[in-house]
């Protein structure tokens, strides 16, 4: 999890466990290309853990992880 998005995690009042139920239960929306680095980039929309909705921007780490760049409110 990049700085950022613990910031946007902390701002929305999510928790750890909202964000990975959010992965757990998302739904990838669009696949985006980094015009920087050419990565690919995903937008997931999933629940929170007490049934409300979270976005995510994330991405692979070249060792195959899953790295969140941001979180947000739909």
């Amino acid at each position: 999890m990049t700085l950022h998005a613990e910031e946007e995690m902390e701002d929305d009042d999510f928790t750890i466990y909202d964000i990975e139920q959010g992965i757990l239960t998302g739904e990838i929306l669009e696949c985006q290309k980094d015009r920087v680095t050419a990565e690919s980039k995903y937008r997931i929309r999933g629940e929170t853990t007490d049934g409300g909705e979270v976005e995510l921007i994330v991405k692979l780490s070249p060792t195959g992880k899953v790295v969140i760049i941001t979180v947000y409110v739909p």
